[in-house]
C-alpha cells in the first residue's frame, strides 16, 4: 500500500514508514541499558592569588631562602628580590633567549621557569661567570670579536654560548648555529658571535 502524501506544501508528512521507524527508536532505546556517568577527577591544585611558598637554592655560589609568590617566574625572582640584573627580559615568552640562566649547568629559559621550582637547585647567571676581576673566557671573546652591538640580548647568548661549548656542540660552525639558535640578537652581531665561542672553545677545551 502507498504512502500517502500531504496536499499541504508547508506540513510535516506523517506516514505510515515514519511511525514505526519512530517506534522502533523508541522502543531500542528503552531496551539499551543507561550509560554510567563517570564524575572527572580533579588533579590540578589551585593557586590562590597572593600565595607564598619558602624556596631555597643557591645562586652563584651563594645560599639563600626566601619567601616567594608561588606564581612568580625564576626571571624575576632573579631581577626583583635577589637584584641580579644582568638576566634580561626580552619576549616573557621563552622564545628569544635573553633570560638564558643555567640550572644545575644546563641552560633553561628563566622566564618560563617556576621559581618555587628551583628548591635545593643551584642556578648560575651573568654575575656568576667571571672570577673576581678576570672576565671568564667567553665573555672576554665576546669582547675581543665585537660580538655585540647594543648588548641586551649579550647575557643570554653568552650563558648560551658557554653551554655550547662545556656541553661538546662547538665542533663545527654549523652545529654552533644549531645549539644557538634560541637565543635571537636583533641587531644581527651573529658573525661575531660565532667567532667569539670558537675563540672561547680553544681556552675552554684546552
Amino acid at each position: 500500500m502507498a504512502d500517502k502524501t500531504s496536499d499541504n506544501p508547508g506540513s510535516v508528512e506523517v506516514t505510515r514508514r515514519l511511525v514505526l521507524a519512530v517506534g522502533a527508536g523508541t522502543a531500542a532505546a528503552g531496551i539499551l541499558p543507561p550509560v554510567p556517568r563517570v564524575k572527572a577527577q580533579q588533579t590540578v591544585t589551585r593557586v590562590e592569588p597572593g600565595q607564598t611558598v619558602q624556596v631555597s637554592a643557591t645562586v652563584n655560589g651563594q645560599p639563600f631562602t626566601l619567601e616567594i609568590d608561588s606564581r612568580a617566574s625564576l626571571l624575576d625572582l632573579l631581577r626583583e628580590r635577589l637584584d641580579l640584573t644582568g638576566t634580561k627580559k626580552g619576549c616573557d615568552h621563552g622564545q628569544c633567549g635573553a633570560c638564558t640562566v643555567h640550572l644545575d649547568g644546563r641552560p633553561i629559559s628563566s622566564c618560563l621557569t617556576l621559581a618555587a621550582k628551583i628548591e635545593g637547585r643551584e642556578i648560575t647567571t651573568i654575575e656568576g661567570l667571571a672570577s673576581g676581576s678576570d672576565l671568564h673566557p667567553m665573555q672576554q671573546a665576546f669582547i675581543d670579536n665585537d660580538a655585540l652591538q647594543c648588548g641586551y640580548c649579550t647575557p643570554g647568548q653568552v650563558m648560551s654560548a658557554v653551554a655550547c661549548v662545556t656541553g661538546g656542540h662547538a665542533s663545527d660552525p654549523d652545529a654552533i648555529r644549531e645549539f644557538m639558535s634560541g637565543n635571537i640578537c636583533r641587531c644581527g652581531a651573529y658573525v661575531g658571535i660565532l667567532a667569539a665561542i670558537q675563540q672561547a672553545a680553544k681556552v675552554m677545551e684546552g
